[in-house]
């Protein structure tokens, strides 16, 4: 068990100084009257071209293909697989926040999942009225003090900010799956990760066009949507300050 534990602890705390020396502070007032902290602009809108030709030429086609092909109770079925895999991960972050009601959430989901789920790709957790339990390493950085940082966007991801870029980082490696040896699921976890992605993107492909396509500046849209929905996430901001994406007016063209 030490010996599973020790390289998330280690790539932790190498992430965490990494963020705490190395990322751009905004100030506090800027912060505190709702600015976007954007230093990193010009890269960040190269990223964001790069990543609407990756969506349009490659991810867009291949997920309006999968939610063609796939019944929609397979596309339900396989987002809970990969949902369920992330549960252990989800624990683990609980118990680095102190949250000890939250990890047993997690890990209770999971246990009754796998067992009743067939292997995940059901949800009587839900039916049983289990409390939804999801959490990230981000999450973790907010509950120890990190700040949010500079926004930037990800190649392949997208939307991000510097304390959530390390989080993605490092919940590659806090998931205790990903660290047993001889484990099926550890060459599951990013197929299925991937495969979510397609059914999301698939299955709310017409809000998603409207904001990448339709959009007069799809860049800052999306740093709008993420950020303000991020932050109402953390408990950052009030519920009038989340964006329902579904009832957005793009400012089309």
């Amino acid at each position: 068990m030490i010996e599973v534990l020790k390289k998330p602890v280690l790539i932790v705390a190498l992430s965490t100084t990494v963020l705490t020396s190395a990322c751009a502070t905004q100030d506090p007032v800027a912060r505190a009257n709702g600015e976007i902290f954007d230093p990193y602009e010009t890269t960040n809108r190269s990223i964001h071209q790069f990543n609407k030709g990756l969506d349009r030429y490659a991810f867009r086609p291949a997920s309006k293909g999968y939610v063609t092909i796939v019944p929609p109770d397979m596309v339900t079925a396989f987002g809970n697989f990969a949902e369920n895999l992330s549960k252990p991960g989800d624990a683990v972050n609980y118990l680095l926040q102190g949250n000890i009601k939250g990890a047993g959430q997690a890990l209770g989901r999971f246990v009754v999942n796998t067992i009743f789920g067939i292997g995940g790709l059901g949800d009587p957790a839900t039916d049983f009225k289990m409390a939804p339990a999801r959490t990230d390493f981000g999450e973790t950085l907010h509950i120890w003090g990190a700040g949010e940082g500079a926004y930037v966007e990800l190649p392949g991801f997208g939307p991000s900010t510097t304390r959530d870029a390390v989080g993605i980082f490092v919940d590659f490696f806090t998931n205790p799956l990903s660290q047993l040896e001889n484990n099926p699921a550890e060459d599951l976890d990013i197929p299925a990760k991937i495969v979510d992605q397609l059914g999301n993107r698939g299955t709310y492909s017409d809000t998603i066009d409207s904001i990448l396509y339709e959009s007069a500046d799809s860049y800052a849209q999306s740093r709008q949507i993420y950020l303000q929905n991020r932050r109402f996430g953390l408990g950052q901001e009030d519920a009038s300050a989340e964006i329902d994406p579904f009832e957005l007016d793009t400012g089309g063209f």
